[in-house]
C-alpha cells in the first residue's frame, strides 16, 4: 500500500464507520477532549484575550502533537496507519448523529408533536425553541443541518486531506473548543477571541468546498449559485454564509430571519428571498443533501491529497 493511499482508505472506512455506527453512545474522544479542555481553562482563565490565546494553544497545539507523534510511529505499518486514520475520521466527523437528530425533530413535527420537537431542537443548535412555532423549527432544523455539514464534516475532510491525522484531530479540537469559548458571553468575550478567530480560519476551506459541492449536488444548481453569490455576505458568519445561502438555494427555501439565543433576539438577513418559506418535509431533504456532500468531500480530499502526495513523489 503506498503512503498516499493510507489516508484514502483509512479516510473511507472512517467514513463508512460513522454511516454504519453513528457516534458512540459513551466514551466518546471528542468528550474526553472538551473535558481536557474544560481542565486546562479552570487552570489557566482570565478575562484577557492572551490567557485565552495560550488556552487554545495548549488545547490545539497538544492535540496536533499527539496525533503527530502517534502517526510517526505508526508511520512504518501502511495497514496500522490506515487503521490510526480510520479511527480518527470516525471520531471527528458526526454526519450520522446530525442526520439522526434531525430526523428525531422531524418525525415529532410530522407527528404533530410539537412539545416533543422543542424538546429534541437543542440537541442540534442553541436556540430557544419555546420561541419557535413549527416553521421555525425546521427552519433553525434545516439550518443547522446546512451549517454542521462544513463544521462536522467536510471540514474535517478537508484537513485531513490536507495534514492526515494530526488535520482531522486538530480540526475537530479548534471547532470543539470554539463551541465551548468562542461565544460571545460576558465570560468569553475576551478569554474566547482566539478560539473564535481560529475556528474562523480553519471552517474556511471546508466551508467554501461545503458550499461548491451543494451547488452541485442539489436541485437546483443555478439557485444555489446565485444565492451562495448574492447573500452569503449578508451572514455575520464568515463560514455558515456561504454553507447556509448554497443550502437555501439548492432546496429552494429561505433561511435566516429573527431567531433567539438564550432571550436574545438577533434579526439576520434572508438568505435565497425568492425562496419558498421552509417546510416540515424540506428537514429531510437537507439531510439527503448534507450526505451528498459529505460523500463527495470525501471524494475531493482523497483526490487533492493524492494528486499532492503523487507530484511530491
Amino acid at each position: 500500500m503506498r503512503a498516499d493511499r493510507v489516508f484514502a482508505y483509512g479516510a473511507a472506512a472512517g467514513l463508512l464507520g460513522d454511516h454504519v455506527l453513528g457516534d458512540p453512545r459513551r466514551g466518546h474522544p471528542v468528550a474526553a477532549f472538551g473535558r481536557a479542555a474544560g481542565a486546562v481553562e479552570r487552570v489557566l482563565w482570565r478575562d484577557h484575550r492572551g490567557w485565552g490565546a495560550l488556552h487554545t494553544t495548549v488545547c490545539v497545539g497538544g492535540t496536533v502533537t499527539l496525533a503527530a507523534v502517534a502517526t510517526s510511529a505508526l508511520r512504518p505499518s501502511r495497514t496500522a496507519s490506515a487503521a490510526l486514520t480510520a479511527a480518527a475520521t470516525w471520531a471527528v466527523v458526526g454526519g450520522t448523529s446530525l442526520a439522526r437528530e434531525a430526523g428525531v425533530v422531524g418525525r415529532a413535527l410530522e407527528a404533530g408533536d410539537i412539545d416533543a420537537a422543542r424538546a429534541r431542537l437543542p440537541h442540534l443548535c442553541g436556540r430557544d425553541p419555546h420561541a419557535l412555532d413549527a416553521d421555525g423549527i425546521a427552519r433553525a432544523v434545516v439550518e443547522s443541518v446546512a451549517e454542521n455539514t462544513s463544521d462536522a464534516v467536510v471540514g474535517a475532510l478537508v484537513w485531513g486531506g490536507i495534514a492526515g491525522v494530526p488535520g482531522l484531530l486538530g480540526f475537530r479540537a479548534v471547532n470543539t473548543l470554539d463551541a465551548m469559548v468562542g461565544h460571545k458571553s460576558a465570560k468569553y468575550r475576551r478569554y474566547g477571541w482566539a478560539s473564535a478567530r481560529l475556528d474562523d480560519v480553519a471552517g474556511w476551506p471546508g466551508a467554501r468546498l461545503t458550499a461548491a459541492l451543494a451547488t452541485v449536488a442539489g436541485g437546483d444548481p443555478r439557485g444555489a449559485a446565485r444565492a451562495w453569490r448574492t447573500d452569503a455576505r449578508k451572514h455575520p458568519s464568515p463560514n455558515a454564509g456561504p454553507v447556509e445561502a448554497s443550502f437555501a438555494g439548492a432546496l429552494g427555501v429561505r433561511l435566516g430571519g429573527t431567531l433567539s439565543y438564550g432571550g436574545r433576539v438577533e434579526h439576520r438577513p434572508v438568505l435565497n428571498g425568492d425562496g419558498r418559506p421552509v417546510a416540515v418535509g424540506d428537514i429531510a431533504r437537507a439531510v439527503r443533501l448534507s450526505r451528498r456532500v459529505g460523500l463527495l468531500a470525501l471524494g475531493v480530499s482523497v483526490a487533492g491529497r493524492l494528486l499532492v502526495k503523487g507530484r511530491a513523489s
